[in-house]
This record gives structure tokens, C-alpha cells and sequence, in this order.
């Protein structure tokens, strides 16, 4: 399928990953406009994003200069542990070869070659790529490479099916109004009614998935709700950093959810949350972070609250039954770099109506 929305690109991807491998200096070879949006919010989260901003004349003749010289520089001022060159569309397209440059700028800080672009028609491919580069250099194991495949497979599945891949075109949309949903979640938790708060995130998003969890509890401390979250130690490191601080300050506030699965589970988790689903058997459900990977035969007969943060998403939503959809606009900018929880606009709003 050609899909005609825009969707994310394996050049981010990779960058977001070299990012959890706890790399400290990342070199985009391409223009200086590549990726420049994530590139700035990624330095944001502790990551330094250099770009050799390759000009129309380098498109030509090439650009290995101006990479061994980023190299050099990157060194030299940042003093990092770890770095990563990245490719991009223009060093694919004039053949430039990422490997020589690093090899000939004679840098000693431990650093992968990501040869990639954004050609991909799945954005995984980045993911992938820098991940295959950090086995080959020892920063993870086979065993946490052939994870990661099984991952990134099983989230792309889940876009697929029910996710914003599952159309050539989804219409984007604000969905509900928050303060109506609420109003209805709160009615349900308050009348006895016994209900199920699940967050099931991706990575730093459960930075502000987490506060929901938290508002509803907040709100109605005495309900008959069973909270979950995908908080289990697994994965790469500032995955399983963020997974610590998340449960450590959901503790500290007064909630200890279930653990399911980890942060970088989310795509392989909705068997395990559905059949817990199965067995807690509740009227009404709060489900936040990637909602679809639950697949909809395990929450028929349950009235869905859902919370994304993608406006793709809400369409997809409603088309499996979830009734109530909520979107949290621009979460993920708001979640990075922070090492608490950020409190959501839905989990204010339950607040301002308790």
C-alpha cells in the first residue's frame, strides 16, 4: 500500500534509536535541513545533533571532507563516550561512503555508521539498521538484536491492521472533547462500576501516559479499578532508565500498577493485556498510549476510553468499538528531556472536575 498521509521516517527512527543506545553526539550527512525538527528535540533529550549541511555543490562532488571534519570537531569539543553517523537521502543517492570518512577521520570515541535514508516504506528500517550497527560494535547483544527484530516487527504489525498504516489515507482529528470524556470516565468509576486503567506507551511518551493513570486515581482513589502499566525492565538503556524513574514516582504519588510488558513492548503487548482483560472483566475501561495494539475481540462488550497522541489514530479507534477517543496534541515534544512525569491535559481536566 502507498500510503498518502505523511508517516514517520527512518532517518528519526534511527537517530531515536542511537539516542537510547545513549549516544552523545549524532552526525547527520546530508543538508542542514534534514530531520531538523526531531534533530532539535532530540537535543532536547541530552543527545547533540551536528549536521556536515551539505551544500548543492557537495551534491556533486561529494562530501567526505566536510564528514571527517564533523567527526574531528564532535571529538575535539564534546569529549563524547559514544557517536553515530547517520546517512540521509542526498549521501544514498551520490553513493557516499560513511565507513571511509570515519575510517579517515582516525577519531577514537567508539562510533556506529548508520547508512540509511528515508526511502523506506516502513520507518523500522532505521531502528533496525542502528540497532545492527550496535550489535556489530558490542553495544547490545545478539540475543537484544533478535528482541528488537521481533519488536519492531510486531509494532509494525500492529500499524498495519489497526493503526494509522491501516489506510492510504486517515483523516486527522482533535477527537472527543476532553472535559466530556472525563465527565463520562468519572460517572463510571464513582457509580462502582468495575473498571481497568491500562497504560501501554511508547518509551518516553509514559512520561505523560502515566499522569492519566495517576489523574483517575487521584480523582477516585476508592474506585473499583485495577491499574496496568508496561513498565518491566527490559530493553535498551534509557528505556529501562525511563522505566525506573516512571514506576519509582508512581509509587512515590501512591499507585502501584501491574507491570506488563515493557516500554518498547507496546507493539507486542496486546495479547497479554487483552487476556488479563479476559480476566478482570470490567464495565469500562481507560486505555492509554498505543490503545490499538489490544486487539478488539479482547475489549468487545468493554466501553473504551482511549487515549492517543496520534490524530491519525482516532479514526482507526473508533472503527474497532472503543467509544470514547482522546487525542494529548504534541505529547511527544513535551516528553522529552524530562525525567518526571509531565501532568497530561486529560488528567487536568479530570482534576478540575473532581
Amino acid at each position: 500500500m502507498k500510503y498518502m498521509h505523511p508517516r514517520p521516517s527512518s532517518i528519526v527512527a534511527a537517530l531515536y534509536t542511537a539516542r537510547d543506545l545513549n549516544v552523545d553526539v549524532a552526525i547527520l550527512h546530508g543538508p542542514s535541513g534534514c530531520s531538523f525538527k526531531h534533530a532539535r528535540l532530540l537535543e532536547e533529550d541530552g543527545m547533540r545533533v551536528l549536521t556536515t549541511s551539505l551544500s548543492d555543490n557537495e551534491f556533486i562532488f561529494g562530501g567526505q571532507k566536510p564528514l571527517e571534519d564533523a567527526l574531528r570537531y564532535a571529538e575535539d569539543h564534546f569529549k563524547p563516550q559514544r557517536m553515530a553517523v547517520v546517512g540521509t537521502c542526498v549521501a544514498m543517492i551520490i553513493g557516499e561512503d560513511l565507513q571511509a570518512a570515519l575510517d579517515g577521520a582516525g577519531v577514537t570515541t567508539p562510533t556506529i555508521v548508520v547508512d540509511i535514508h528515508a526511502g523506506y516504506i516502513e520507518n523500522i528500517a532505521g531502528v533496525l539498521t542502528t540497532l545492527e550497527a550496535a550489535e556489530k560494535a558490542g553495544w547490545i547483544s545478539p540475543e537484544e538484536l533478535t528482541r528488537q527484530r521481533f519488536l519492531m516487527e510486531k509494532a509494525n504489525e500492529v500499524e498495519r491492521v489497526r493503526g494509522a498504516a491501516s489506510k492510504s489515507y486517515i483523516e486527522a482529528s482533535r477527537g472527543d472533547l476532553k472535559h466530556r470524556a472525563g465527565q463520562e470516565l468519572m460517572q463510571r468509576a464513582l457509580s462502582g462500576a468495575k473498571g481497568v486503567a491500562i497504560m501501554n506507551a511508547k518509551k518516553e511518551t509514559a512520561y505523560m501516559f502515566a499522569d492519566e493513570l495517576l489523574a483517575l486515581h487521584d480523582v477516585c482513589p476508592d474506585a473499583d479499578i485495577t491499574y496496568i502499566a508496561n513498565l518491566e525492565q527490559r530493553g535498551l538503556p534509557k528505556t529501562r532508565a525511563d522505566a525506573q524513574r516512571i514506576s519509582d514516582e508512581l509509587a512515590k504519588r501512591g499507585l502501584e500498577p501491574e507491570f506488563i510488558g515493557a516500554l518498547d513492548e507496546y507493539g507486542a503487548n496486546g495479547d497479554v493485556l487483552g487476556r488479563r482483560l479476559r480476566q478482570l472483566a470490567p464495565s469500562f475501561a481507560l486505555i492509554v498510549g498505543v490503545p490499538h495494539a489490544i486487539p478488539p475481540e479482547y475489549t468487545d462488550g468493554i466501553e473504551c476510553f482511549s487515549i492517543t497522541n496520534g490524530p491519525r489514530q482516532v479514526a482507526p479507534l473508533r472503527e474497532i468499538g472503543h467509544k470514547h477517543v482522546v487525542v494529548e496534541i504534541d505529547l511527544h515534544p513535551k516528553t522529552l528531556g524530562v525525567r518526571e512525569i509531565v501532568e497530561s491535559e486529560f488528567g487536568a481536566v479530570l482534576r478540575s472536575l473532581s
